[in-house]
């Protein structure tokens, strides 16, 4: 029997997907609870297509269990699970006028004509595309496709809502624009849903939770903050937003913080489960403060190979005892250009332990 705490939700419990003899999934367990929005965020190649895949129906986990809401649909094929999936490539068809897109679905389950048009007109308000449903696709921007598709998987009332990297054939500005209007809609209908995409500002910008997968396996779970403020590696803090990995040196500590030696500046920070002895500092590019050299400052003397205007923020490439670092500037309070000497310094957040794996 499922629960009403169960509705929605989608669980992998140590699942495997091999091809062959190649595991590309490899012994993974999560759960999406009812509700949230969960995306599955890594490099090509991780798995994350795979794993959304598997939820779908599309692919056949080769060990472990897969359950939405509460039920074991592992071996129950595409048609037997209630879910909808939004394409990458909007899988519009071309023939048809928009609502008749929408009302596809509907259709072919055995709903009456009118009923599938009403709901799909409804569908069709609700992302914004009132009056729109007798034109064809091609008469869309690629924008008002993507709310196409999204009106074609909402009309069909799933349980889960299955989106795979939704945005990837918009412009920049469009980007931000539709991840907002899904995120809002998801949030307005208490959806659960499952969005995959290997953008991590995207990933940042609508989820409750980021799963990273990394050769097969998750690499962390957890909220965008923590992701980004606690990366348990420094593969994770490199993904999650840009990161200067650098050796440092743990001198002492007392109780939750250590004293860590950055090439002669001194910090402290959250201990974590670091010792003394070696360690990797992730820094990231907008917690580095850069001053013109000038008389006895304090800091680690650097110089700037590049200097890059981009509207509202300068970024730089300054080489160090450190290496070559990577800052951001959002503040312009001067005007560095490239070739000048400075003095480096850290700001109080934006600097983590993290493991060198």
């Amino acid at each position: 029997m499922k629960s009403n705490h169960d509705k929605g939700s989608v669980v992998f419990d140590h699942v495997i997907k091999n091809y062959g003899d190649v595991t590309v999934i490899n012994d993974v367990s999560f759960r999406v609870e009812p509700g949230n929005l969960v995306t599955l965020l890594g490099p090509s190649g991780c798995g994350k297509t795979t794993t959304l895949r598997m939820i779908a129906g599309l692919e056949h986990a080769s060990a472990g269990r897969i359950l939405i809401g509460g039920k074991d649909v592992t071996q129950l094929p595409a048609t037997d699970r209630d879910v909808s999936m939004v394409f990458q490539s909007y899988a519009l068809f071309p023939h048809m006028s928009v609502v008749q897109n929408v009302a596809y679905g509907l259709v072919a389950s055995g709903v009456n004509k009118q009923e599938a048009h009403a709901k799909s007109e409804d569908a069709l308000a609700l992302v914004g595309l009132h009056g729109y449903g007798e034109r064809l696709p091609s008469e869309l921007s690629g924008g008002q496709q993507q709310r196409v598709a999204v009106a074609r998987a909402l009309v069909l009332e799933p349980e889960v809502l299955l989106l795979d990297e939704p945005l990837s054939n918009l412009d920049a500005k469009l980007r931000r624009q539709v991840r907002e209007e899904i995120r809002e809609l998801q949030q307005k209908l208490g959806l659960t849903a499952v969005y995959v995409t290997h953008d991590q500002e995207e990933a940042m910008a609508v989820s409750d939770r980021i799963i990273v997968m990394n050769k097969s396996i998750i690499a962390q779970e957890g909220s965008p903050k923590t992701l980004y403020e606690e990366p348990n590696s420094s593969f994770i803090a490199d993904f999650i937003g840009d990161a200067n990995l650098v050796d440092v040196e743990i001198l002492d500590r007392a109780n939750d913080r250590v004293n860590v030696d950055i090439a002669g500046l001194q910090k402290y920070l959250p201990a974590r489960e670091f010792s003394l002895g070696p360690a990797k500092l992730a820094i990231r590019p907008d917690a580095i403060q850069l001053t013109a050299s000038a008389g006895n400052q304090v800091g680690i003397t650097g110089n700037i190979r590049h200097a890059t205007y981009l509207g509202n923020q300068m970024q730089y490439d300054v080489e160090c005892e450190l290496g070559s670092l990577f800052v951001v500037d959002y503040q312009f309070k001067q005007g560095l250009i490239a070739g000048s000497d400075v003095q480096i310094n850290f700001a109080d957040r934006g600097l983590v332990l993290v493991k060198a794996n």
